[in-house]
């Protein structure tokens, strides 16, 4: 009796150490003795390596005794036979070929030849694993199993080479011990139960390792049965303090993290009498408990384990089958063939290399000191940057001298000099220096060539890569337009606004498909984009009915915006069904095929628009042009359309706050003055440039000078005839259409007696729904955008819905459906 009381208050006194429930009644995901174990503590039956000085230094010489092997048993391989036929003579030690010497001659003499043959190899990853493991206290291998596995391997491995290879049973594949084990298998079972017992007892292993699953249907089958035959009879008796595990199998990704627990399990602690029921002839799958902390409960209940699977969602589900069917959606498919302009369209205009001209350093350096000595200013330290047109000198002054002291000089040092373009940066941002720009003697060309070619430029993994020129350092500056999202351009006449255009939609034509990026270019000089008018099948888009793409109609210009303003709202009602944020992300769900084509979803290329000379657009259009501008400069950059705007002076009544507020990224030319450059970035220093592509590229707070490079007509011309000669779209991409208040005069095409074949069932939709919207009956119809344009207009004709607002949708004239039927009757 009192053996029995000792036996039941053992496994008590362990629970006591256990974890407790929390608040909410769950256990604690780790125990204590969990957290020991994953820290790298040894096992109970290492004591002495519980100190981390012992535990480090038993790593290391496992570690040692793993590569002493594994360089042993390799050149072994190569000079056994020499070592053999030495190893009787007094000079073996001497002569040893083995890399490893005498002793590791010796070694690999006894693990490969004498005992388990290249058997002898898996000790070596299993000691190295083992010596990592106490090194760095990281928890890789247990002890018990990894001893367990590499005994069973070793005795399988060399047994079954013994017997796979006779002819070699006293050489090196299956060793003495191999040969030994096989031939007593051959006496005792021959060859087909030898084979049979390898092949078994192998199959048994993985079992018991990685609980492999040999689906036997009908086996399984059998199995369910006899379990739920024998479920019924058994019961599990209350335990002494209810036993709660907080981890199982199903909770684990990956089985060989599982540890097995050092204390009992469940049927250790059960009493004697019930641990002894066992149903006969039964197979069940074996349930792994990885920790077996137990925590106080209120009742004693059979504890069950299940996994938990959640519902699958059938949009993803259905997204993923279509994806492995079908592959994720392409947008490039209607133009599989298309070629990216190649580098040998532009013209190289010379080295990329800045040619340094140390004579003109020195000179305009001492020049600088000895403006400033005269002053009374003294320098510290000075140093040079040399660019692609301007000089960059960062002088250090000394203590006590006043920067703006230094920074009212600007026109004395460009008197020594005898330069123009002089700038002063005082300070330079994140230097601590104070900046002197001079202009180059000789300036050097930057060519697009050379940026285009660039591996910054190729690899780059921008959405929308610009190419703004080069930096004083020479360096390649590039920009991602979606990130701008619109930008400002402005300068004199002559100093490079067009060919800065020119640069950025190049850099675009080189990068991007037709199918990802479309333009919509005003041109009311009629002369700088006109050569883009080949590429109209691939990369532009326009009103329907319209002859050309390229605008230069301010009228149609307008018309344009307000076009683009409908496909801003269109694009933002998409958005919202397809429940993301930006165009990035709606893209990537419908490439993903998460999002369905038949309910008016589409892949949504971006959308650039650029107007050239924007003050003469404002003089001709009037005010008209200013509520479109700043409806899409200020919503539309998450749809993914962008502003591109040109202009000599960026004046107040030329570009107002509201729009000017949202063009953080502004690039200034050459100016005449300084009003001119504050106009344009808020701050000075445009009035220094000095022309031919100089410019100044503020991206907020920050202010940086480029050299913008060079495209000439010529190259434009090669690459819109390279692209324009190959197989494009049938038609430009169409804007949607727009209908001012005054009605269209173009509405001549409306032939009430040739109605569309779907009036009546789009009438009665609108009526319906009480909203005159182009978009509803996309989505109701599965049409196009043009047919349920016209349906709208025909609808206007015949008096169903009102004029068109703009954005917004036309009112519906007609109450009821009823009203609607009677209407159509007496037409």
């Amino acid at each position: 009796m009192l053996a029995k009381k000792t036996q039941e208050e053992k496994p008590k006194n362990r629970l006591k150490s256990s974890t407790t429930r929390t608040e909410d009644g769950k256990a604690p995901r780790k125990s204590k003795r969990k957290e020991v174990e994953v820290s790298g503590q040894p096992s109970r039956y290492f004591r002495m390596f519980q100190n981390e000085k012992n535990r480090k230094i038993a790593g290391l010489l496992l570690i040692f005794l793993s590569l002493v092997l594994l360089v042993s048993f390799v050149s072994y391989f190569f000079t056994w036979k020499a070592d053999q036929s030495i190893a009787a003579s007094s000079d073996a030690i001497q002569n040893t070929k083995n890399s490893m010497g005498y002793i590791g001659a010796k070694i690999a003499h006894f693990f490969i030849y004498r005992w388990f043959g290249i058997a002898s190899f898996l000790f070596i990853p299993i000691l190295f694993l083992l010596g990592v493991q106490w090194l760095y206290s990281q928890k890789m291998l247990r002890l018990k199993r990894a001893i367990a596995m590499m005994t069973f391997l070793v005795i399988w491995l060399s047994g079954t080479l013994g017997f796979l290879f006779p002819s070699f049973l006293g050489g090196i594949l299956g060793g003495q011990f191999g040969a030994k084990f096989a031939s007593f298998m051959l006496t005792s079972l021959g060859k087909i139960g030898t084979a049979l017992v390898f092949f078994f007892s192998f199959l048994v292993f993985l079992i018991i390792r990685f609980n492999a699953n040999l689906r036997f249907s009908s086996f399984q089958k059998r199995s369910k049965e006899i379990i739920d035959e024998h479920s019924e009879n058994i019961e599990i008796a209350p335990l002494p303090t209810n036993i709660y595990t907080h981890r199982n199998e199903f909770e684990s990704d990956d089985n060989e993290n599982i540890d097995e627990p050092d204390e009992p399990l469940i049927e250790d602690i059960l009493p004697f009498e019930e641990k002894e029921i066992e149903p006969k002839d039964t197979f069940s799958e074996e349930l792994e408990i990885t920790n077996t902390d137990m925590v106080e409960a209120e009742t004693s209940l059979p504890i069950e384990f299940s996994a938990i699977e959640e519902p699958p969602n059938t949009t993803t589900s259905l997204a993923e089958m279509l994806v492995e069917k079908y592959g994720e959606y392409d947008p490039t498919i209607d133009l599989p063939h298309y070629k990216y302009p190649t580098i040998d369209l532009l013209s190289d205009y010379g080295v990329s290399d800045i040619q340094i001209n140390k004579e003109e350093l020195e000179e305009n350096k001492n020049r600088i000191v000895e403006t400033l000595r005269n002053y009374n200013i003294e320098i510290a330290k000075i140093k040079a940057t040399v660019g692609p047109t301007v000089t960059l000198y960062e002088i250090i002054p000394a203590a006590g001298v006043r920067i703006s002291k230094i920074k009212n000089l600007e026109d004395d040092i460009a008197l020594s000099l005898a330069a123009l373009g002089i700038r002063i940066i005082a300070p330079i941002p994140g230097k601590g220096t104070i900046g002197i720009e001079v202009p180059n003697q000789q300036p050097q060309v930057v060519s697009m060539h050379s940026v285009v070619k660039h591996e910054k430029f190729r690899e780059s993994r921008f959405d929308l890569p610009v190419i703004l020129g080069k930096t004083i350092s020479n360096e390649e500056y590039i920009y991602d337009l979606a990130k701008m999202p619109h930008l400002l351009m402005a300068g004199a006449t002559g100093m490079g606004k067009s060919v800065g255009l020119n640069a950025i939609l190049v850099s675009l034509l080189y990068k991007k498909h037709p199918s990802q990026i479309k333009f919509v270019m005003v041109d009311p000089k009629k002369v700088e984009l006109t050569l883009y008018g080949l590429i109209e099948k691939h990369f532009l888009a326009k009103l329907p009915g319209e002859e050309k793409a390229i605008i230069t109609d301010t009228k149609k210009a307008l018309n344009t915006l307000n076009s683009l303003c409908i496909e801003m709202d269109n694009r933002y009602a998409l958005l919202e069904n397809a429940a993301v944020r930006n165009i990035k992300e709606y893209n990537a769900k419908f490439v993903a095929r998460r999002l369905n084509p038949e309910e008016g979803h589409r892949f949504l290329p971006y959308i650039i628009l650029l107007i050239d000379e924007f003050a003469d657009l404002i003089i001709t259009a009037g005010k008209e042009v200013e509520t479109p501008i700043a409806r899409i400069a200020q919503l539309a950059r998450a749809v993914g359309i962008h502003l591109i705007i040109a202009t000599q002076r960026p004046s107040v009544n030329i570009i107002t706050g509201t729009i000017k507020a949202n063009f953080p990224a502004r690039i200034a030319f050459k100016v005449t003055s300084k009003i001119d450059s504050r106009t344009i970035l808020d701050t000075g220093g445009a009035e220094q440039l000095i022309g031919r592509g100089d410019m100044l590229f503020s991206s907020g707070s920050d202010l940086i000078r480029l050299q913008c490079p060079f495209v000439d007509t010529p190259e434009v011309e090669r690459i819109a005839q390279f692209i324009g000669e190959q197989p494009g779209y049938a038609e430009p991409m169409k804007l949607p259409e727009y209908i001012g208040e005054d009605g269209d005069p173009d509405k001549s095409y409306l032939d009430l007696a040739d109605k569309d074949e779907l009036f009546d069932e789009a009438a009665r939709i609108i009526i319906q729904h009480q909203q005159g919207s182009t978009s509803l009956l996309q989505r109701r119809l599965n049409l196009g955008y043009n047919r349920a344009g016209r349906l709208i207009d025909q609808m206007e004709a015949m008096g169903i819905v009102g004029p068109n607002k703009g954005s917004k949708a036309r009112d519906v004239l007609i109450p009821d459906l009823l009203s609607l039927e009677q209407f159509l009757k007496d037409k």
